[in-house]
């Protein structure tokens, strides 16, 4: 089975993503997925998704006793890990790809803006900073050119 095949949506990416930032037990899965995401996630898509990542040798698996119940918490192997840092670069390329048309590049930095940054009017020119710091950088160091 290729990694295509195993990780074939969205869910099971932010499952390994939430893997990769330490252990965790399947319900903070559910609850993190929710909270960071605005989406629900089913029980019944992460509980056999976790089983399967500890066939395949991706996490192991602990219990952890909290009062009388007993909780899973699984963590990523080093296999995971790689799984992990291989899908993070594929999927980089791809949002990098996506995302780069809606760009804009600060003119004193040059750090990439997605998203607000500042503008501001120099001689007549609508210009792109990431904060208004940078713009008055720029300008400072404009006027002693």
């Amino acid at each position: 089975m290729s990694v295509d095949d195993f990780i074939s949506d969205f869910s099971r990416f932010y499952i390994l993503m939430l893997l990769y930032e330490g252990p965790c037990h399947g319900y903070s899965i559910i609850s993190r997925f929710r909270r960071r995401t605005g989406k629900e996630v089913s029980p019944s898509l992460v509980y056999p998704f976790l089983r399967r990542l500890e066939r395949r040798g991706f996490v192991t698996r602990t219990i952890e006793h909290v009062g009388e119940k007993e909780r899973k918490v699984y963590k990523l192997t080093e296999m995971g890990e790689g799984l992990c840092r291989r899908l993070f670069r594929r999927f980089a390329a791809l949002v990098s790809t996506a995302i780069e048309p809606s760009l804009e590049v600060c003119a004193n930095c040059g750090c990439k803006v997605y998203e607000g940054g500042y503008t501001e009017a120099i001689m007549g020119v609508e210009t792109t900073f990431c904060c208004e710091h940078c713009a008055n950088s720029y300008k400072q160091e404009r006027s002693h050119a």
